[in-house]
């Protein structure tokens, strides 16, 4: 009887320590733009890997057509965090009193996003689109940012036109809806292996964006007051994540299952578009020349005060 009891306490004790792991498991919610893009996919490979359970946190990841929209979603506070959001779309929407504050840099450079056209476009670089349409993903984004610095510095006469994420965008081009189209691999490899489309220009292509942080990670202003703590384990196991995809091989597994893409493709995503530098979360570089370039492009008013930098950057110190 007596072991009968011991056995009891131990199933007991074991079923607490169970629930209370359970109970420490914090959740926070995520939009992210662009799925499946390598630098957009490390809370999701991180997440599938375990790195983020070791840090007690589950992700719910909602994704959506581009930074625009994963902005709004921040803003309006039905997500705590947002991955990706173009670094002028977050400067113009915190000048005019929205709720964002920066928590990392997601990319820096452009080299990874291109703008093509079909192969039989008499389109051969961005000076032959007067006239035609240019395509980005939504307002605010990224790639919203660069065409409008294509504009500005070529003297375009193009119609930028949003069409959402790459699968969509594609789709415009081939079916002559849309006259250049913008992508990031690996979406788009396959077609430029078969010479269905050409590359016609980069996201380095404009000056300024070259060299500079061009997309960030951000935090609802409230969320990031009631859950630092939390929003600092992330940061913490997000750096892991982004140690662990470039430095195990096992990560190209996990984002190509994921994905549904050969490991081959994978490799060449990461190695040819991604140095490690480019996703470093620690670091906004060039921020004096963004934050002109922000008022130069008229996505802000006047040029932030060091001030509202200072309010507008929270990144977390790695511990």
């Amino acid at each position: 009887m007596m072991k009968l009891k011991f056995a009891g306490a131990i199933a007991a004790l074991g079923v607490s320590l169970v629930a209370g792991s359970a109970v420490a498991q914090d959740t926070l919610k995520l939009a992210v733009g662009q799925r499946g893009n390598w630098d957009t996919s490390v809370s999701e490979v991180g997440q599938l890997a375990g790195i983020f359970k070791k840090h007690n946190l589950v992700l719910e990841i909602v994704y959506t057509q581009g930074a625009g929209e994963t902005q709004q979603a921040v803003i309006s506070g039905s997500v705590d965090l947002g991955i990706a959001a173009g670094v002028m779309g977050v400067l113009s929407a915190y000048s005019k009193g929205a709720p964002v504050r920066v928590i990392g840099a997601e990319t820096t450079g452009a080299g990874d996003l291109y703008w093509y056209v079909k192969a039989d476009s008499p389109i051969k670089s961005l000076k032959d689109t007067d006239g035609k349409t240019l395509a980005y993903s939504t307002n605010g984004s990224s790639t919203h940012g660069i065409v409008t610095a294509f504009v500005k510095q070529y003297n375009l006469k193009a119609k930028l036109t949003s069409t959402g994420g790459p699968p969509g965008t594609l789709t415009q081009v081939m079916s002559d809806q849309v006259d250049v189209g913008w992508s990031a691999p690996p979406f788009g490899l396959d077609q430029l292996d078969a010479k269905q489309i050409r590359i016609i220009a980069s996201g380095n292509d404009a000056a300024v964006f070259k060299g500079q942080t061009v997309r960030l990670l951000i935090a609802n202003a409230d969320a990031l007051k009631a859950k630092k703590a939390i929003i600092e384990r992330y940061m913490k196991a997000y750096r892991e994540t982004v140690d662990y995809m470039y430095g195990n091989p096992q990560a190209l597994k996990v984002y190509s299952d994921w994905l549904k893409i050969t490991e081959a493709k994978a490799k060449r995503t990461r190695d040819d578009f991604f140095p490690k530098s480019s996703i470093d979360p620690d670091k906004i570089t060039g921020l004096d020349a963004i934050v002109r370039d922000a008022v130069e492009l008229k996505f802000t008013a006047t040029q932030l005060t060091k001030e509202q930098l200072a309010e507008l950057i929270q990144i977390p110190p790695r511990k």
